[in-house]
């Protein structure tokens, strides 16, 4: 049979694009796809048609399609005009790592309703869990051999959450379980914490103490309650534990003295 050659002008379509992309940079036949299920009816099936005639082989062994990021009123997207980005939740005073932490309490097969109240709550949740692993990191205790098989069994419970269809809800439960545990100490439950890091992403090896500027009004009411804990004044100390508390900042008092931070 004779070969005809057809030559073609114009642009390739959305669906060759990504066959083609997808060859170039992982090959004729890679392991895990991702997308959308909005991708399922044509566009995954399209590839999948179009990629195994071309090269006689299997596309993709593993597809996982997340589920939508949902607003109020309905399905985030480009043509609602009802998109968020990540620099308009910056201007609100939120970190991009807040909001990957909001996303690490849904599984991505479920859909995930966005507001800004959750947002606040995954936001407070998370800088709760933060200032306890800058306190962790501090402790230089070594690991106990009591301890190993505690710290074992934590690391079987993640693998088994993040194998069970990527279920990230059940791994931070597995962290925070880990961070209430009162059989470990806090450098043990620092190890874990960075060793299940390495799938989080929420830069826990990163974090420092946060500096705060205390003004002086401020300062003057932590230097009286001060003086009211050494003269065991535990009334007017707690009053003015109140007091600090209703100007935004909170105290600690821990065996060095007292710890305050902004809330």
């Amino acid at each position: 049979m004779k070969k005809v050659k057809v030559k073609m002008t114009g642009y390739p379509g959305w669906h060759i694009e990504c066959s083609a992309m997808s060859m170039k940079y992982l090959g004729e036949h890679f392991d895990i796809h991702c997308g959308g299920i909005d991708h399922i009816p044509v566009h995954h099936t399209n590839e999948i048609a179009q990629s195994e005639a071309a090269t006689g082989k299997k596309w993709v062994n593993y597809w996982m399609h997340n589920e939508f990021l949902v607003m109020d009123k309905g399905k985030m997207s480009k043509s609602a005009g009802g998109i968020l980005t990540i620099a308009t939740l910056e201007k609100e005073g939120y970190d991009p790592v807040d909001y990957r932490y909001l996303t690490l309490n849904t599984q991505y097969r479920i859909p995930l309703t966005f507001s800004y109240e959750s947002l606040a709550a995954a936001q407070n949740a998370f800088k709760n869990l933060k200032n306890k692993i800058v306190e962790y990191k501090k402790d230089t205790s070594a690991i106990e051999d009591g301890h190993v098989k505690n710290m074992d069994e934590y690391r079987a419970d993640f693998l088994e959450s993040i194998n069970d269809d990527l279920n990230m809800p059940k791994a931070l439960a597995v962290l925070w379980n880990v961070i209430t545990d009162k059989t470990l100490n806090n450098h043990e439950k620092y190890v874990l914490a960075l060793e299940f890091d390495k799938i989080f992403g929420l830069g826990f090896e990163h974090l420092v103490e946060e500096q705060i500027e205390i003004p002086n009004d401020i300062q003057k009411i932590i230097d009286e309650r001060i003086h009211a804990r050494k003269a065991k004044d535990w009334k007017k100390s707690d009053e003015l534990r109140d007091l600090l508390k209703s100007k935004g900042y909170a105290v600690d008092d821990i065996a060095q003295g007292s710890k305050v931070k902004k809330i």
